[in-house]
């Protein structure tokens, strides 16, 4: 009988030792759901936060990219713009007169040229009137002023190194003196002057075509300059 009662004892001391286990075990869980929940909680922040943060950085990146791509545009277009050729000017070229090769005949005109040579590193154009003024070298007759205005003057782009030429038509002789003074004229300059459009006048040698001397012997008034062509 007493065994039994041990037993029985027995039995409900281990019985209540398990119930207090469970019990433990099922606070010693709480503290663990509640990490787990927490852990799920940030991770869903952190899902949340990085796709908007990486999002808005993608976003800001593709906006600085066509910012920079719409500025690079502009710049390039106002480049380009800014890229129309200077005017040739004293500055970026070399002028040259040539007296004529031949003389003129009652038929046709002695036939000289003004040379504009570029010579900067960029296109220059010449648009307007060049004006040619030749000075008797003694003084004694008035001087002849001309231009191409009636010739041409359409713009023409002269290449870096490249040269422009126009004809100056003039007679060189006089018909109506004597053999021996056919070659005395009004205007006999050494120099002339040269003006490109919107630019200050140049006094420069008249050379023959070989670069000697020359002489720029004018015998009348009706001196004409020609459109510039580039070579």
């Amino acid at each position: 009988m007493r065994a039994r009662i041990a037993t029985t004892a027995a039995v409900f001391a281990l019985s209540a030792l398990a119930l207090t286990g469970c019990g433990s075990s099922g606070n010693d869980s709480k503290p663990a759901t509640d990490q787990t929940s927490a852990s799920a909680s940030g991770a869903a922040d952190s899902a949340s936060g990085t796709p908007a943060s990486k999002e808005s950085g993608s976003g800001g990146s593709a906006a600085g990219g066509t910012a920079a791509a719409t500025t690079g545009g502009s710049a390039g277009g106002s480049g380009s713009g800014g890229g129309a050729t200077s005017a040739c000017t004293t500055k970026n070229t070399r002028l040259r007169f040539l007296q004529a090769a031949q003389h003129a005949t009652p038929q046709k005109p002695a036939q000289g040229a003004i040379e504009v040579t570029n010579t900067s590193k960029s296109i220059c154009t010449i648009v307007g009137a060049v004006t040619l003024t030749a000075k008797d070298d003694q003084g004694k007759a008035d001087p002849v002023e001309t231009d191409n205005s009636q010739g041409g003057t359409d713009a023409v782009d002269v290449g870096p190194g490249a040269t422009a030429q126009a004809w100056v038509t003039y007679t060189d002789l006089n018909f109506e003196g004597s053999a021996s003074a056919r070659e005395t004229c009004p205007v006999q300059a050494s120099k002339v002057e040269i003006a490109l459009p919107k630019d200050v006048g140049r006094t420069v040698d008249v050379v023959k075509d070989g670069g000697a001397a020359g002489i720029f012997n004018v015998c009348g008034k009706d001196v004409r300059v020609s459109a510039f062509k580039a070579s």
